[in-house]
């Protein structure tokens, strides 16, 4: 595993992350973007990109998975 890095809700994600991948990172945001209220900042999470076996990996803090499988196909797991 290799350590990527790290942004906000709502930042732009690396532009090493495939193009599939940042559509899904960018879905999840405008989710959480779309319930923030005075409650609730979704910009104050952060997603960590990792590599694993050459493929990234990208965590949000509350435990969204978006991975890509050896086909290529892009998931997004919700935290459990």
């Amino acid at each position: 595993m290799q350590l990527g890095t790290r942004w906000s809700v709502g930042a732009s994600s690396p532009d090493r992350l495939p193009e599939p991948v940042r559509n899904a990172v960018r879905e999840v945001d405008a989710e959480l973007l779309a319930l923030a209220s005075a409650d609730f900042d979704p910009t104050t999470w952060r997603w960590t990109l990792t590599w694993l076996e050459g493929r990234p990996v990208v965590e949000l803090d509350d435990g969204t998975v978006v991975t890509v499988d050896a086909a290529g196909e892009v998931h997004v797991t919700p935290p459990s």
